[in-house]
Parts: C-alpha cells; structure tokens; sequence
C-alpha cells in the first residue's frame, strides 16, 4: 500500500459553463482553461465548513448536536505572468466574473479530463483581486476569493 501524492497530481480548471455540474463532460472541461502551472503550491482553497444545529433540550445535561448547512471559503492564489496567457487568470478574474472551479485530484495534472474522473465542480463568483504584497526574491501574486454561489459537486463523475 503506498500514499497518494499531491504534488503534480491536482488539476485546476476554470470553466465557463457546465451542463450538468454532477456530470461534467470531458468536452466542457478540457475546452476551460487549464490553471494548475500558474496557481502556487498553496494556492487552492475549498475548505467546507458545516455548522451546528443544537438539538439539545431544557432537560439536557450534556449539549448535542447534528450537522447544519454547508458552506465554502475558496480562494486561488496564482502567480503573474509576462504574457498574456501565462496572465490569463489575472485578466479573465475580475470582480463579480462568474464560471466554474473544477479540481481534480490524484491523477497527473498533465493528463487531460476524461469518462470516469472523479471531479470537484463549484460554482463561484469572484470577489476582488488581491495583489500580494511584494518581498524580495518571489513572484507577483495575486489572490481571489470565490463565493460558492450554489451547492457544489464535490463527488461528480466526469461523463
């Protein structure tokens, strides 16, 4: 048994409409513009958060709890680029810009989508750029918080 890696095995691709988020063809995803070698290695963020609904009663003498609703803070940092396609997710990320986030882990990310993948699919809004703070020796930066504007696909099977 051996542990799968993420360096090199996650795939980021903004696109900009999905028919089906739950089944996203390999069509539509490889006609969107593939991010991965301009996001930094700390520059994907999907991080669920689910609140608590107490179910606790007057008579309780412990507090309990089920999950609530769900809900995401994404965000992808990416680096600048000296040409317009490698600044490709600076001009097209602008405020309000609306499309999809898909990621895919565990296979190369040189390897194109395909039947069967496992994809996560979420719809988001951008929010407004965020220049990174310049230090000396390290890129240009730039962040952008995603608002998750429907329940996303975190399971979708690519058709």
């Amino acid at each position: 048994m051996s542990d799968l890696i993420s360096d090199g095995n996650i795939k980021v691709a903004w696109v900009s409409s999905v028919a089906s988020i739950t089944a996203p063809t390999a069509a539509e995803l490889n006609a969107g513009n593939d991010w991965t070698t301009r996001l930094t290695p700390d520059g994907l963020k999907t991080d669920p958060t689910t609140a608590d609904v107490n179910t606790s009663s007057l008579g309780s003498t412990f507090d309990t709890a089920v999950p609530g609703r769900k809900s995401y803070q994404a965000e992808i940092t990416f680096k600048r680029g000296s040409t317009p396609t490698e600044d490709q997710p600076y001009t097209t990320l602008g405020y309000g810009v609306t499309g999809f986030l898909v990621v895919r882990r565990g296979t190369a990310f040189a390897t194109a989508f395909a039947a069967g993948d496992r994809v996560e699919v979420y719809p988001v809004a951008c929010k407004e750029p965020q220049n990174i703070a310049p230090t000396a020796n390290e890129i240009l930066k730039v962040m952008v918080g995603l608002t998750v504007t429907s329940d996303p696909a975190t399971h979708a099977i690519v058709a």
